[in-house]
């Protein structure tokens, strides 16, 4: 076969050549002589030169080298090269090298002269005071030593030294000896300040009972009070003539949805007064007031007696005896279906139920009708639309009347919120523990206040708020969803049905806690929630002003029975 020029026949074999490369050696004798001596001679240079640089080169354990390194560490990657916590120490002291040393005698002293100060706290709560005087003494001693060498600018002296390290080793040794150790110091501290908290726990709970106890107690004047007015209710047939002969127009007014209806339930005739008169004193339009009070048998005769007695601006006022109502028995009414059982009635009176619930929750006035009167207003005001609830522990220092006309949205309810704190929530009021309250409500749902609220009563009535009450209060006929109040009972009954109130309506706690001033100023409602009423002598007597502002002590019988 002819094959193209220039192409090669593969099959041919090509002739084999050495392609292994020559060695060093014998490259290098290939060289020419003076080649040779040439390159010698460089690299004979190159090794002087390096020889040279590298004893003129500082060393890296001086100081000097060690500070350029890092100079140049920290100008070629600033990020990379931080100072060290001990650089930091270093610069902001000035600390000897003695100090320095680990071993050094000034170290020793200063690490004994701050156990020293620890064994004498020690010692002066075991009241050894001879061991306080001998370990003061030589902690005195050793801060002269370090003093002296500080002032002098030298080192401490080696046998004054030794001789104060060994003494207070000495002491050091008596410490353990006598327990003073710190792991016994500590436990010694932790147990005075576990007697200490439970002292002030004491002392807490009895400050409690006893102010439990003067709030419960019937003041000398206001029962002096309650007497007098009887007296004069009974022998005045003119008093008597102002509450039995009203005019139509009266009693129409009572039931007018056009005017500005209150509800007072209390006992307390100087209280409820306060109430009505601050009420009027700041309203704009007093003779559209109507206030609606209910009391029970013991208060009605007085009470009347001092509301016939006085003229609030125009106002009507309603007094009525919670006796009247006939429809509130036991067979419609838990709380008092629970007052027949034994063991309720020895639980909250004797309290022998349960020692571990407060005196507060054992208080027998929480079991009081008038106390729960507040969840059956529609059915003792049935013609009634819209109604402000008032307690008998608050002044009022603004209008009212626009709450009248505040949009509630649907709800039963305007009330001021209380869940600024936590303890204010649901679960400082309910047992959450317990599965019903857990499967139906939020244990961070805000509580509100009772005191001061608008009740839509259309709305109640369609909502059968009653009924709701009832069916929590039937629940709780063992006491294991709350312990005691209206309160508790209230925030289920109204759960989903309230809407919040700007809080400057309702400014809470002047009868526990302080209160901001500026508060106090714009509030329209003053709360004396608490132990410390306003009428009490254990109330505050920074808050009292506010309340007797609204008392006319020139009255003849609050002479008579305050003054003397």
């Amino acid at each position: 076969m002819v094959r193209p020029a220039g192409l090669l026949d593969p099959t041919r074999r090509r002739p084999f050549l050495d392609q292994r490369r020559p060695s060093f050696r014998r490259r290098w004798q290939q060289r020419p002589l003076w080649v040779r001596l040439g390159l010698s001679l460089v690299l004979a240079l190159a090794c002087v030169l390096l020889l040279l640089c590298l004893a003129g080169s500082p060393d890296p354990s001086s100081p000097h080298s060690t500070e350029s390194a890092r100079s140049d560490d920290t100008v070629s990657s600033p990020l990379l090269r931080q100072r060290s916590y001990l650089d930091g120490i270093m610069d902001a002291h000035n600390m000897t090298d003695e100090m320095l040393s680990a071993h050094s005698f000034s170290r020793q002293l200063v690490d004994q002269i701050s156990l020293a100060k620890t064994y004498i706290v020690a010692a002066k709560e075991a009241s050894n005071l001879q061991f306080v005087a001998e370990l003061s003494a030589q902690v005195r001693r050793e801060q002269s030593i370090l003093s002296h060498a500080a002032a002098h600018g030298g080192t401490v002296a080696k046998e004054e030294a030794e001789k104060a390290i060994r003494d207070m080793s000495v002491l050091f040794f008596q410490a353990q000896q006598l327990r003073y150790d710190s792991a016994v110091t500590i436990m010694k501290l932790k147990g005075q300040i576990q007697s200490l908290e439970e002292k002030s726990k004491a002392e807490a709970d009895k400050s409690t009972k006893y102010g439990q106890i003067a709030a419960e107690e019937l003041p000398k004047g206001l029962y002096c009070l309650g007497v007098r007015l009887t007296m004069e209710w009974f022998k005045s047939t003119e008093l008597q003539r102002k509450f039995s002969d009203r005019s139509p127009a009266v009693q129409s007014n009572l039931r007018d949805n056009s005017l500005y209806h209150y509800c007072v339930f209390s006992d307390n005739i100087i209280a409820v007064s306060v109430v009505v008169n601050s009420t009027t004193l700041n309203s704009n339009h007093p003779e559209k007031n109507v206030f609606h009070l209910v009391t029970d048998e013991v208060n009605y005769a007085p009470m009347k007696a001092w509301f016939a007695m006085h003229d609030y601006r125009g106002a009507i006022v309603e007094i009525q005896k919670v006796e009247d109502f006939t429809w509130l028995n036991a067979s419609y009414v838990p709380v008092l279906k629970q007052l027949q059982d034994a063991a309720t009635q020895n639980f909250y009176f004797s309290g022998s139920g349960n020692r571990g619930t407060p005196i507060k929750f054992r208080n027998p006035k929480y079991l009081s009708m008038l106390n729960h009167l507040r969840f059956y207003i529609p059915e003792i005001y049935p013609e009634l639309r819209k109604v402000v609830f008032l307690d008998d522990d608050i002044v009022v220092q603004k209008d009212l009347s626009d709450l009248f006309t505040i949009n509630l949205n649907g709800n039963v309810m305007g009330a001021v919120e209380t869940c600024m704190e936590t303890f204010h929530r649901f679960h400082k009021y309910l047992n959450h523990s317990h599965p019903l309250i857990r499967a139906h409500f939020d244990p961070d749902a805000c509580g509100w206040a009772f005191g001061m609220n608008v009740l839509d009563l259309v709305e109640w009535r369609n909502k059968n708020v009653t009924g709701i009450y009832h069916y929590w209060q039937e629940r709780n006929a063992d006491h294991t969803l709350w312990k005691l109040g209206s309160l508790p009972p209230g925030l289920l009954a109204f759960y989903g049905l309230v809407e919040a109130l700007d809080s400057k309506w309702h400014v809470l706690g002047l009868g526990y806690t302080t209160v901001d001033p500026a508060t106090i100023k714009e509030g329209a409602v003053l709360h004396y929630n608490g132990n410390m009423k306003p009428w009490l002598k254990i109330g505050m007597e920074k808050y009292k002003g506010f309340w007797d502002n609204y008392v006319d002590y020139s009255h003849p019988l609050l002479q008579q029975c305050f003054m003397h």
